[in-house]
């Protein structure tokens, strides 16, 4: 893993442990969005940039290998964050869990009102990063990006949605609102970018496509 990779995951390690010991009361008030991706002008560069190669094998694959909703501070694990963050007039029980309030899901423009009704998808997705790079990884690595709260990584959405995305690229799977299309897959360069996964070309000629529109 380079030197730079390294380093990031150690920006990462210190940011959790930071927020851990600050506690979810000094943070900022609820974004209701996931963090904004790179502009479009950007994420075509940082596609060109990108290793263009076939994916890898999914061998060895399992979701047990990226730990994911791991606790960020006090009852609080990763999805109820995100259930915080991406929510509106969300109320959470002395346990973190989302007992009221509101999510709209960016990818089929869906509004719930009960938390069982999202998932928070992984942009990327965990298969999908295990064929790109991430089965190289080391666990620490993987559990840092199951869990990234700083990319455009982690958004709340309607379960089924998420369930019919399973870890398809943009080559197979685009959200069906036309008008998120550049965010998602701004959110996935970026992503893919910043963790230095690769992309294969039906995947690169999709995002092309994508971004020469937006």
């Amino acid at each position: 893993m380079s030197g730079i990779y390294a380093r990031r995951i150690a920006v990462l390690a210190a940011s959790a442990a930071l927020a851990a010991t600050t506690g979810l009361l000094t943070a900022p008030s609820a974004q209701a969005a996931m963090p904004t991706p790179v502009s479009a002008a950007t994420a075509r560069t940082y596609l060109s940039e990108l290793t263009v190669k076939a994916e890898g094998s999914s061998t060895g694959y399992s979701r047990d290998k990226f730990p994911h909703w791991i606790t960020q501070s006090g009852a609080c694990n990763t999805r109820e964050v995100v259930l915080k963050r991406d929510g509106a007039n969300v109320t959470q029980d002395s346990s973190c869990a989302a007992v009221s309030g509101s999510w709209y899901s960016e990818y089929d423009g869906a509004t719930w009102t009960a938390a069982s009704d999202v998932d928070i998808d992984h942009m990327v997705p965990l298969a999908e990063a295990w064929r790109s790079g991430a089965s190289a990884w080391t666990t620490a690595q993987r559990q840092s990006y199951a869990n990234d709260l700083t990319r455009p990584q982690l958004i709340a959405v309607t379960d089924n949605v998420n369930q019919a995305k399973g870890d398809q690229d943009p080559a197979t799977w685009l959200p069906s609102r036309t008008t998120y299309k550049c965010t998602y897959v701004r959110a996935w360069v970026h992503v893919k970018h910043y963790y230095g996964l690769s992309i294969d070309s039906a995947e690169k000629s999709a995002l092309q496509s994508v971004l020469n529109g937006c």
